[in-house]
């Protein structure tokens, strides 16, 4: 198993945060790449191996200290690598840089089946400092500023989109540490926010990185291989639009037929790898264009009912997306019984108009 631990504001607790994880009494052989940058990188090498609290010394740089799509297979088979040198890991713990975007790194561990890697992806946590986290949303950094200044692209004309953004919005976890350096109205600021952004995500609060269990809370989350009813019911509540850049929508369907089914994947493809809304069968694909900027979706979920009985889960991060079986026709995690007549799609992304969406959804799916 793989999770990605990211840090969106340097000091925001992650090296206490990986020597809380390697030290605490968990059973687990866990292994843990650092792909880190400045000074802090020599300090940072005894953590690389631990089990039982034991550090072994084994330090693994990829390529230029950076794992992104670039550098897909080296990240990869060295991963592999490290695993049939050590013997099998329990646990893989992926830190990266605070420059990088999950979006691209997401989808490198997330493989087919039939490829028979013994890496999956767990979990993606992001790591943010309740003292300074609004600030990262609010104001851009001088890099970011001049990105957009330099951008062509329809991002340079909307809303700021910055690193803190996309790494709360692809988060499957998001720890608030330095929760004691903040009031309680500001606490809950911070969290309302986030939420705003993110409304799958569950929110740990800390202080000094201790979090309140390993155990589901950063180890074994299954965040790809199960839809949480709970959290699909939260993120369809409703919830303020306090951050003008991404937000988070839901679409209900009704129980689905296998053909439906099959019109809700090209519904996605279209959707997530071109950018346009498909208004009915007939259709190419109509632009959104003209109602404002295109979406750009960076996460998806979904359970979906079928008419047969079953339950289908959809997970998706960025233009890659799934369909699986539930294991489970669900219900929640307080043993409540959950409502079986609709299916969810939540949407976690930029340019979302809740009423195109499910317009188009009906339009295409549902006619």
């Amino acid at each position: 198993m793989l999770a990605r631990i990211s840090e969106r504001y340097l000091g925001a607790g992650k090296t206490t945060l990986m020597n809380y994880i390697l030290n605490e009494r968990h059973g687990k052989k866990i292994a843990v790449i650092l792909n880190e940058f400045g000074d802090s990188a020599d300090i940072e090498k005894s953590l690389t191996v631990s089990q039982e609290g034991q550090q072994v010394e084994e330090w693994l740089e990829l390529a230029n200290g950076c794992l992104c799509c670039s550098v897909k297979d080296t990240g990869v088979s060295a991963i592999e690598s490290l695993m049939e040198k050590r013997g099998a890991f329990d646990y893989i713990l992926l830190e990266t840089t605070g420059l990088a975007d999950p979006g691209n790194l997401a989808p490198l561990f997330w493989v087919d089946d039939g490829l028979g890697s013994t890496i999956y992806l767990d979990g993606i946590v992001t790591l943010v400092d309740a003292k300074n986290i609004i600030r990262c949303l609010s104001e851009p950094t001088p890099d970011e500023t001049q990105a957009d200044e330099n951008s062509t692209t329809e991002h340079a004309h909307g809303p700021h989109l910055s690193t803190a953004h996309l790494q709360i919005s692809h988060a499957d976890v998001i720890v608030i540490n330095k929760a004691d350096l903040v009031s309680e109205a500001e606490l809950e600021q911070v969290k309302a926010r986030i939420s705003s952004i993110n409304a799958l995500a569950k929110i740990h609060v800390t202080e000094h990185s201790k979090v309140p269990a390993l155990e589901g809370v950063l180890l074994d989350l299954h965040a790809y291989d199960q839809v949480d009813a709970d959290s699909i019911d939260f993120a369809s509540k409703g919830h303020s639009h306090l951050d003008p850049a991404i937000s988070t929508t839901t679409l209900t369907l009704p129980p689905l037929s296998s053909a439906q089914l099959d019109k809700l994947d090209t519904f996605l493809r279209n959707i997530l790898w071109t950018r346009f809304f498909i208004s009915h069968p007939e259709s190419e694909g109509v632009s959104v264009e003209s109602a404002g900027s295109r979406p750009e979706i960076h996460r998806t979920k979904g359970r979906l009912m079928m008419q047969e009985g079953g339950v289908k889960l959809l997970q998706g991060v960025r233009e890659v997306f799934e369909f699986i079986d539930a294991a489970d026709v669900g219900a929640s995690n307080d043993g409540a019984s959950v409502d079986r007549g609709n299916g969810k799609i939540v949407f976690i992304g930029r340019n979302l108009v809740p009423a195109a969406l499910q317009k188009s959804l009906e339009d295409y799916v549902l006619a």
